[in-house]
């Protein structure tokens, strides 16, 4: 199955951020019959819907952590792709209660709600940080991942497949690092790095909806699916960003953040034990065994290969050459650019 097979409706909750339109532009270029957009912002959807302009893009007001507007926004929907998440780390620090409902609790009204509906998939999105997690986003996302693999564990035979993606920074969305660093450039501020010696994967944005697609087309139910994903450091992308617009190598070392890791982890050991390696992507099957343990003590598991963690410490390392190759790859910096040569300083 692939995105030009995806059926009649599809759902993309969260369809307002940055994941969802460029998930929704590969939806329009794959001719789906009807998309609907799920988010709580009246405004964005506006502006989206005038920037559109599809008659085949539909837009519903909700909130995933109200139940009853999700089953009127699933009636009669194939597919859904659910982005819709607090994601932002210091904040859910702050308030971890509310990326419990959002991200837990949310995610699972989304299951369930396609559940009752009949929706043949739903592919929800994960993050790096709900591996080893130390904050609260981290750990929600975390449970957003048991809660769809118990899903699987829980309704065998069930007409809907529930399964996961987890990648890490994604360049240039909404609230990301390489926006800021453009700005306080633009400015003529210095750039803030929490830590120069701090790594974090890089993925763009087209290559999120390639994972997602990915999975879409490979899923089994309870299923992680996990990109292979290079990394830099905060320092070098920082430096890449002043290359690429030619401003002064100004950095201020801020310090780490509440909830930040020095290095993010995209699997760990005991998942890359179990996973299939499809070269650019890993899959993780679910852990399918039930509560009867003692079958396991008695007759034994299978044997455990030794990994590492795959993290952004160990991954490929880009230096700031490639990071600068890759920034002018994205659409956006593009955009930034041509901008700066028609205006003037």
């Amino acid at each position: 199955m692939t995105l030009a097979s995806v059926g009649r409706r599809v759902l993309v909750t969260g369809g307002t951020g940055s994941f969802g339109q460029a998930m929704i532009r590969r939806l329009l270029d794959a001719e789906v019959d009807e998309i609907r957009v799920f988010s709580r912002d009246e405004a964005k959807q506006d502006a989206m819907r005038r920037q559109l302009g599809s008659d085949r893009v539909r837009y519903y007001v909700g909130d995933v952590r109200d139940f009853d507007s999700l089953v009127t926004a699933t009636r009669g929907v194939d597919h859904i792709f659910h982005a819709a998440a607090l994601k932002q780390v210091p904040s859910c620090e702050f308030f971890p209660l509310e990326a419990v409902r959002t991200n837990v609790l949310g995610s699972a009204n989304v299951i369930e709600a396609a559940e009752r509906n009949g929706v043949r998939s739903v592919v929800v999105l994960s993050t790096d940080k709900a591996v080893h997690p130390i904050n609260a986003m981290g750990m929600s996302k975390a449970m957003m991942e048991k809660v769809a693999q118990a899903h699987a564990r829980n309704s065998a035979g069930s007409e809907t497949t529930v399964c996961c993606v987890r990648y890490g920074n994604v360049m240039y969305s909404r609230g990301s690092v390489i926006p800021l660093f453009v700005e306080q450039l633009k400015t003529g501020r210095p750039l803030t790095v929490t830590d120069p010696g701090m790594t974090r994967f890089l993925m763009s944005l087209s290559e999120a909806v390639d994972l997602v697609e990915h999975a879409f087309t490979h899923a089994r139910p309870g299923d992680v699916f996990i990109r292979r994903a290079p990394a830099c450091t905060m320092g070098d992308l920082a430096e890449a960003v002043c290359q690429l617009f030619g401003g002064p190598s100004k950095i201020d070392v801020i310090g780490v953040r509440h909830g930040e890791k020095r290095h993010e982890t995209l699997a760990s050991r005991e998942e890359l034990s179990q996973a299939d390696d499809f070269g650019d992507f890993f899959r993780v099957p679910v852990d399918a065994r039930d509560l009867n343990y003692a079958l396991y003590v008695s007759e034994g598991d299978r044997e455990v290969i030794a990994h590492q963690d795959f993290t952004s410490a160990n991954a490929r390392r880009l230096a700031v050459p490639e990071v600068v190759r890759l920034l002018a790859g994205l659409p956006e910096i593009r955009a930034e650019l041509a901008l700066r040569d028609v205006v003037p300083a």
